[in-house]
């Protein structure tokens, strides 16, 4: 394993940040390229645990000289993230500087400009220099997996349409409970990547493959988890030839592919205490209670009560027990479109 790092020149004098990089090289340069990076949201932990068991596993298939493809591997993607400590809490999701997602703004830009991304650094901000950096790596892999986490949540992946159902062996090498299928509108990583792909039309389309994996909620940083989802990448990595031997025979996956456009984002249209109703996983039918707020503590009529939009299944549920009107509860895998106006893209901010 080849170890290197990112250094990103920061906006104040003195300040720098280091992205460390380890690279796995295969004994075939034909064959297919991966790039892995978590924690992109630097206070989504599951991804840094996922893929320091892996490394462990690529380290022993490297001494048996079976990496067969290039891995390249970046466990913990965003240093200026993870030092936004705000009153002794992580505040990973978004820049403080300037409230941008840390996983959105990503360049739209063909593969043949790839490295247009690392011109003229010395006049862009250390956000941009860290977003071109991690996208310029990803564009020379042809399988990306960009490693995130919800609140609460199932397992689950989103997947841009044109991957599916290719994609199956990934989704059950993992053991996915859900997959949703990204309309490529938007410009969060995996999407930026799979724009890149998608000019490229003269390449097979089957050899690549992007996605970003939900791994369950952010307080499942679990040893025996993240072994279990490292030995899932490291299957899907094994049948897809990227690793020598025999991958375990998978039966066909079982679980349910939803277009964004069926999923509904409940969110509460009123402020208060959360209570509840129902869990991950569970089956809901339309007016059926999700869950009680309560607005206005020790008054008669101080809940207001949040009904299910339509037939469902909860796949996430908001980790905090107090709402803003307009906060998410709940994200719902649905037979039917959602019922409410969602413009094209990502389903949050």
């Amino acid at each position: 394993m080849d170890e290197n790092e990112l250094v990103i020149i920061g906006d104040t004098s003195g300040v720098s940040w280091v992205v460390p990089v380890k690279r796995f090289k295969g004994i075939n340069e034909a064959a297919p390229k991966v790039y892995m990076q978590g924690a992109l949201h630097a206070d989504e932990l599951p991804g840094p645990a996922v893929l320091h068991f892996l490394c462990g596993l690529l380290r022993q298939a490297e001494a048996e000289n079976r990496i067969v493809g290039d891995i390249t591997i970046v466990p913990q993607a965003n240093p200026v993230g993870l030092a936004q400590q705000l009153f002794l809490q992580l505040q990973g999701r978004f820049d403080s500087s300037t409230g941008t997602n840390f996983n959105r703004d990503f360049p739209l830009i063909s593969l043949q400009d790839r490295e247009l991304l690392l011109s003229g650094e010395e006049a862009k901000t250390a956000i941009v220099k860290l977003k071109n950096r991690l996208l310029n790596m990803a564009l020379a892999a042809d399988i990306v997996v960009d490693l995130h986490c919800d609140n609460e949540s199932l397992f689950y992946a989103y997947i841009c349409e044109e991957f599916w159902p290719d994609a199956k062996d990934f989704a059950g090498a993992l053991g996915l409970h859900s997959v949703f299928l990204s309309d490529g509108q938007s410009t969060a990583f995996e999407e930026a990547v799979a724009y890149a792909f998608r000019q490229d039309e003269s390449s097979d389309g089957r050899r690549r493959f992007v996605t970003t994996l939900e791994l369950r909620g952010q307080s499942d940083v679990d040893e025996t988890l993240a072994k279990a989802d490292a030995t899932g990448l490291y299957n899907f990595l094994t049948g897809r030839g990227i690793i020598a031997g025999d991958a375990p025979e998978q039966s066909d996956w079982s679980g349910k592919a939803t277009l964004l456009d069926h999923i509904e984002v409940v969110r509460s249209p009123v402020s208060g205490t959360i209570l509840f109703n129902q869990s991950l996983n569970s089956t809901v039918k339309a007016g059926e209670l999700l869950a009680k707020i309560i607005t206005n503590p020790g008054d008669e009529n101080g809940v207001y009560e949040v009904v299910a939009p339509q037939d469902g299944t909860i796949i996430t549920r908001s980790s905090n027990r107090f709402v803003a009107c307009g906060d998410q509860l709940y994200k719902m895998t649905c037979d039917a479109p959602t019922t409410a106006q969602r413009a094209p893209g990502a389903l949050e901010s």
